[in-house]
């Protein structure tokens, strides 16, 4: 959440823990670490979506690219 405020994008949260799901961004590459408690395992597994108030880019992965 905080490079897409420094990168001047709207974002839209409420909670900063992961637990309301307002943040939820599209992943359109990349793969993350998962730190919130809404997505089921299957969605973790799919990554199809992160909360970037809290997810971060798995420690394998150099860059993610996220639907704005």
């Amino acid at each position: 959440m905080e490079a897409a405020e420094k990168a001047g994008l709207p974002v839209i949260s409420s909670c900063k823990e992961g637990t309301c799901g307002t943040c939820e961004t599209p992943v359109l590459e990349g793969s993350v670490e998962h730190r919130d408690s809404i997505h089921s395992p299957s969605e973790q597994a799919a990554c199809e979506t992160m909360m970037i108030c809290v997810f971060r880019a798995n420690g394998t992965c150099p860059r993610l690219k996220l639907d704005a």
